[in-house]
């Protein structure tokens, strides 16, 4: 019974690890400067767009492009600039961004 516990334990302590390494991420890329996960600020917040393109299967090729290039008028007329990001950081940032519920 031990090592199912333990490994449920560092199943535990990897999952909230990566979900904060994220939200680190998103602070680091300054996504939190316009973003917050349960309210609108500059943008929508991102349980909004998690709601908007949940079950997309596009939705991280999609919104990864969105992150890296900027975009306007799916969320109103504020435009999203430009992000100095990797493909392999956006998808990331897509990918926990998708996951706020």
């Amino acid at each position: 019974m031990k090592p199912l516990f333990a490994l449920a334990a560092l199943a535990a302590v990897t999952l909230s690890s990566s979900v904060f390494a994220n939200a680190e991420l998103a602070q680091k890329k300054n996504c939190m400067a316009c973003h917050a996960v349960d309210k609108k600020l500059v943008g929508p917040a991102f349980k909004d767009i998690a709601a908007k393109y949940a079950g997309q299967k596009d939705a991280v090729a999609q919104l990864s492009e969105k992150v890296i290039k900027g975009g306007s008028g799916t969320w109103g007329q504020i435009p999203m600039p430009a992000n100095a990001v990797t493909p392999e950081e956006a998808k990331t940032l897509v990918a926990w961004v998708l996951s706020q519920k």
